[in-house]
């Protein structure tokens, strides 16, 4: 029974925090889609895009190319922002999984020193 004890506490349990942990990540990778972020970081702004339309009118073009350029601007800032936002939630998930895996661990060690330490309080 104390072997099931110890392969329970050391290695069944610990794999599935890992499992655990790995699903967190993940699905806040994908929650803030940062990889899609990254690939489209320079694209338009909820796709607000301005064509040039026909023939050449100095005016128009300049309109339309600083619309453009505002409309690529505002999305890699906001981008930029979540992306930012969705690495600060991993890496909070990461030191968490870290504290959650090193504290079950330990928790039979802090058992038995707060055991013995209760003991010597009492007598």
């Amino acid at each position: 029974m104390v072997r099931q004890y110890l392969i329970w506490q050391f290695f069944d349990v610990p794999r599935e925090i890992i499992k655990a942990w790995k699903n967190f990540l993940l699905f806040y990778l994908n929650y803030f889609s940062i990889p899609l972020l990254i690939k489209t970081f320079f694209s338009h702004w909820r796709r607000y895009q301005w064509s040039y339309g026909r023939g050449f009118e100095i005016g128009r073009y300049l309109e339309v190319f600083f619309s453009n350029l505002i409309s690529r601007v505002l999305g890699a800032v906001v981008r930029s922002f979540l992306i930012f936002f969705g690495l600060i939630v991993e890496i909070f998930i990461v030191l968490a999984g870290f504290i959650v895996f090193i504290g079950w661990l330990v928790m039979p060690a802090l058992l038995v020193a707060g055991l013995v330490f209760g003991l010597k309080i009492v007598f």
